[in-house]
């Protein structure tokens, strides 16, 4: 499993991956986030899955930009040239990996800016090459495991929100994500593409820089548990002295 998390909100990109690889038995760290730059333009690229498939898939990519005559104009058109390459390595190694009861199941989210784009886009590219544009009535997308910090993420991340909020909030979602899912783990990789400079940066963090905010945030989920209103409990409660019904009205 993994945590990789793309948000585009209206100031730019944030993505947050973490780095735990689960091998059989073993769980080694790798890098799940790369960057990538072209005249006029950056983008970064994340995925879940078969890390065979990433690489080989991403290796291809990177030489493909690589040897083009003239640089692409449009990120949508930078995530059909990764589409080829995923559709290429399905070709040579798709049979192998089902005779070995493998999934080809390469999960990519591709964010940045080209040249010829008025705005800063998010894609998430499924395994068959197909793609959805991430747009701002859902202003984000996760890979690999989805479930638990989603719910951080619906109740409090907006369009309109500040990058810094929306790196706040991902921390959140995957702080919440490693606490459930013992694959998904420090350190994590931060891009941050920011549209008004065009600029495009990468940070890790380990435990040690994050475990004060992940603390600060259980022990203030606790405190906000406490302070709920219990009105509606103390009548839950009250019926503990009746015994005349299992389920009074």
């Amino acid at each position: 499993m993994t945590f990789c998390l793309g948000i585009r909100v209206r100031e730019g990109l944030v993505a947050i991956a973490d780095t735990r690889i689960t091998t059989g038995n073993e769980m080694i760290t790798g890098r799940k986030v790369t960057i990538h730059h072209q005249p006029g333009g950056s983008l970064f690229l994340m995925t879940s899955g078969l890390r065979s498939v990433r690489d080989k898939v991403v290796t291809y990519f990177d030489d493909e930009l690589r040897m083009l005559a003239e640089p692409l104009d449009r990120t949508f058109k930078c995530v059909n040239l990764y589409a080829e390459q995923l559709r290429r390595v399905h070709r040579e190694d798709g049979d192998a990996l089902r005779d070995a009861n493998l999934s080809f199941n390469l999960h990519t989210l591709i964010g940045g800016q080209m040249s010829g784009d008025r705005d800063h886009r998010l894609f998430m590219i499924y395994p068959q090459g197909n793609w959805v544009d991430v747009g701002p009535g859902t202003p984000y997308q996760i890979l690999g495991a989805t479930g638990y910090g989603k719910p951080v993420l619906d109740r409090t991340l907006k369009f309109e929100d500040s990058m810094r909020t929306a790196l706040k909030v991902g921390c959140l979602a995957l702080d919440s994500t490693r606490i459930s899912a013992a694959d998904v783990d420090f350190p994590i990789d931060v891009v941050l593409y920011e549209a008004a400079t065009r600029r495009i940066a990468g940070h890790r963090y380990t435990q040690a820089d994050l475990l004060p905010i992940s603390e600060w945030w259980q022990e203030r989920l606790r405190t906000s548990v406490a302070e709920l209103p219990s009105q509606w409990i103390d009548h839950a409660f009250g019926q503990l002295d009746r015994t005349d019904d299992d389920f009074p009205a």
